[in-house]
């Protein structure tokens, strides 16, 4: 059972979301919020698995809401899937890892989609948390797509589609197997949005997708290349090599 918690200043907007909600199994409402203050006062006293947060609202916006739960250390902060009429918030809600962000109006199916993204999420965390790894409570949780501007629209492409990624000057190149692009960022910040579990930096220029690579080579001259499944080769630089040592170890 997924514990919600409905966040919107429009009460015709609840109820609506509430509606396609208690058609969905598995799906508690544990309360609502229609104001800041109602909806911080709501999660921190219901502590819900996932959070339906309207970006604008009276006085605030919701990722004030978001900094002043994520401020707080006693509860576990839930998932967001962020519900508005605005598309401009889209890069900005997925840099702080919202499982997804929903166009007012959208369907029962949009909201289907995004709320398996959500259970898929809460059911690994808390996995994670059984295990042992207290990661999944209070540390950074890593999304499923990544987000961000591309020949002039905006791309939601998941990271699993994701072969590897290199620096190229003040941008990064990101290579799926099929097109490419260039994002203007910095690998660090990149890499802290991927789950090092997938991927793994051979070199100070690039990001590969464990999931592609088919086999590490070292040449006569001692110098390492990364091999993926389509042949293509990436150089690995000595001080990155022995993270792969470390990973084999953990597996």
């Amino acid at each position: 059972m997924i514990r919600t918690v409905l966040a919107d200043d429009e009460a015709l907007a609840r109820q609506k979301l509430r509606q396609l909600l208690n058609q969905e199994p598995g799906v508690e409402i544990a309360g609502e919020g229609a104001t800041a203050s109602e909806t911080i006062e709501v999660v921190r006293t219901a502590a819900p698995d996932l959070l339906f947060l309207d970006i604008r609202m009276p006085g605030t916006d919701g990722f004030d809401i978001v900094r002043e739960l994520s401020a707080g250390t006693s509860f576990a902060m839930p998932r967001i899937i962020f519900t508005t009429a605005y598309d401009c918030y889209a890069l900005r809600a997925f840099d702080i890892h919202a499982v997804d962000y929903l166009l007012k109006p959208f369907s029962a199916d949009r909201l289907r989609s995004a709320l398996q993204r959500a259970r898929e999420q809460i059911q690994i965390a808390k996995r994670n948390n059984d295990n042992g790894n207290g990661h999944a409570q209070n540390g950074k949780s890593h999304g499923g797509r990544m987000v961000f501007k591309s020949r002039g629209r905006i791309l939601f492409l998941p990271v699993s589609d994701i072969r590897w990624i290199g620096a190229e000057e003040n941008y990064v190149r990101i290579c799926t197997g099929s097109e490419t692009h260039m994002l203007r960022e910095t690998m660090t910040r990149v890499e802290q949005r991927l789950d090092p579990n997938m991927f793994l930096r051979v070199h100070r220029s690039a990001i590969v997708n464990l999931q592609f690579v088919k086999e590490v080579r070292t040449d006569p001259s001692s110098e390492f290349t990364v091999v993926l499944i389509n042949g293509q080769k990436i150089p690995m630089s000595r001080s990155y090599h022995s993270r792969v040592g470390e990973l084999l170890a953990r597996g």
